[in-house]
């Protein structure tokens, strides 16, 4: 089941974190993933540790050019490109809106929000010439329910939420499909960006009592990357122990 062979695979973010297991987990479903990421270095890392043809290519999510160069790389290594994994993203300065400046607000709009943009508008083209494609976009449970003190973050996810539903309607007649996973909180590098308190503050909310993990957020992605997700689009599908009411 959610067989990837002969599937080519862009995870943006993957060198570490969630965009990493997400990136090892098509691997070992077939997919050629081009794991992308900023720090060449650690992408090529991950590349090489998940084989199957995987391999690191350098990308700016903040940055058209740097986005558009990278989708034409691994276009032209694989002669296709059947999913796209939105994963890049930061959780911005940790404090109130009065004490956030407009070089946080502006950052955290590039990477949260501007990378969906750039993304997305680079591989859409390819995907409609194949007639089959799959975009997943990494949200977070903040983008529903907003988190104090994470006004920036809040406002991009809830943004990655709507842009996904806009975006699968275009396209729902042309074998492609849009989602996106919103997690709530997950162990990883992100979370050193946030004080000790919002995450207590965030794992309270979750029924399960416990932060969730990069495998159980990899798990929901394959399936809607997979071809068996046809009759999904424009959904929003919630990884948050419980967390989530809508």
């Amino acid at each position: 089941m959610f067989e990837l062979t002969s599937q080519t695979a862009i995870v943006t973010g993957s060198a570490t974190g969630i965009g990493e297991a997400i990136a090892h987990r098509l691997g070992r479903a077939g997919a050629v993933v081009a794991v992308a990421d900023l720090n060449l270095e650690g992408a090529e890392a991950v590349a090489k540790a998940i084989g199957n043809g995987a391999f690191g290519v350098q990308m700016d999510v903040t940055n058209r050019e740097s986005v558009e160069a990278a989708v034409a790389h691994v276009i032209v290594k694989t002669g296709r490109l059947d999913i796209l994994v939105n994963n890049a993203g930061i959780g911005g300065k940790a404090a109130p809106l009065w004490e956030q400046t407009d070089e946080d607000w502006r950052k955290i709009i590039a990477v949260n929000m501007d990378s969906i943009f750039f993304c997305c508008r680079a591989v859409i083209q390819q995907m409609r010439l194949q007639g089959y494609g799959r975009i997943v976009s990494i949200a977070s449970i903040a983008g529903k329910e907003g988190n104090p003190n994470m006004t920036g973050y809040s406002a991009t996810k809830a943004a990655v939420i709507g842009f996904t539903k806009s975006l699968a309607k275009e396209v729902a007649t042309e074998g492609i499909t849009v989602n996106a996973v919103s997690p709530a909180v997950i162990r990883t590098k992100i979370l050193e960006q946030l004080t000790e308190a919002q995450v207590e503050y965030m794992t309270a909310r979750i029924p399960m009592r416990r932060t969730g993990t990069p495998e159980e957020i990899a798990a929901v992605v394959h399936f809607l990357a997979s071809p068996d997700s046809s009759f999904v689009t424009g959904q929003t599908y919630d990884a948050s122990g419980g967390r989530a009411t809508y």
